[in-house]
């Protein structure tokens, strides 16, 4: 990054949009096309400081928003769904931008930008997808029986209202975030004092443990073989290849023909893990920036 796009990072403007009588929370820079950033489960706008500033500064309108039960956003007790934040989305998109946009997403929110541009095509120049999730949580057929188990009794007990508050304290804990960045970071420089403290704000709020039972007992969604032969956008899709949660092993549907759709553009980011977005920042953005220009989107 630039020194200036340093500090546009750090100084990044916050503004509120109320939806459904919560607060969300949400930033914009830059002026020309719109293209949204959705961030991922546990994450929120703040980890995209270092890209903001550079698609911005490339021509763009830049927003990134907090989904709602993250980051700056409200956390009521709801049931989470990704139909719950793609809804979110559409109606953000119709309050706030109004023109075709280019939606851009990280794990979760990879998995939402490619609902968005499949179901909504009128609002949508295209997509990009960062180590996008295959579902909002594993589906039963996806994982063997014992760790289907584990996974069930794991859910009960978050969602307890005895147990669950004590282990959600447990698993917030910064050390604990610092182990699980190590796990998915390849580069441990990236794991950052700042980027700790943006995982490890949000679950202070009130709220948050409720959220995070909800999102881990959630139904997974549609699944990207499901979505897929419905694209009629471009997309890209950005795979960091060391990510240990969606290896790239896993991400062959986007290279088959058969099954990607008409127009995507696969590429993988060396030495980098779940994150490249954040962990590599120079080499996502510079990719992000060419494919937007080659589709003319500015």
């Amino acid at each position: 990054m630039t020194t200036q796009q340093l500090i546009a990072a750090n100084s990044l403007e916050k503004h509120f949009w109320t939806w459904q009588d919560h607060q969300i929370q949400y930033t914009v820079m830059g002026t020309g096309k719109p293209v949204v950033l959705i961030h991922g489960f546990g994450a929120s706008l703040g980890h995209w400081r270092k890209n903001i500033p550079a698609i911005a500064d490339a021509g763009y309108r830049v927003f990134a928003l907090d989904l709602l039960g993250f980051g700056g956003s409200d956390k009521p007790p709801l049931d989470y769904t990704l139909d719950l934040w793609q809804q979110q989305l559409k109606d953000f998109w119709e309050s706030q931008i109004g023109e075709s946009t280019v939606f851009v997403g990280n794990s979760i929110g990879g998995l939402l930008s490619l609902m968005v541009v499949t179901d909504y095509p009128e609002i949508a120049a295209g997509g990009v997808l960062i180590n996008s999730a295959g579902g909002l949580n594993h589906r039963p057929d996806e994982l063997n029986l014992p760790l289907r188990l584990v996974m069930g009794t794991f859910s009960k007990l978050v969602s307890s209202r005895t147990i669950g508050p004590f282990l959600f304290d447990r698993i917030r804990q910064k050390n604990r975030i610092r182990r699980t960045l190590s796990q998915v970071y390849r580069d441990p420089e990236a794991i950052t004092e700042e980027l700790v403290e943006l995982l490890y704000n949000p679950s202070c709020d009130p709220g948050a443990q409720e959220v995070f039972a909800s999102v881990l007992s959630a139904p997974p969604g549609p699944s990207p073989r499901e979505l897929l032969p419905k694209l009629q956008l471009p997309l890209l899709v950005i795979w960091g290849e060391d990510d240990p949660w969606t290896p790239v092993s896993g991400a062959t549907i986007y290279q088959q023909p058969s099954e990607r759709g008409q127009d995507v553009e696969f590429v993988g980011i060396p030495q980098a893990g779940h994150c490249p977005h954040d962990e590599k920042p120079e080499a996502v953005n510079r990719q992000i920036i060419d494919w937007l220009g080659r589709h003319h989107f500015n």
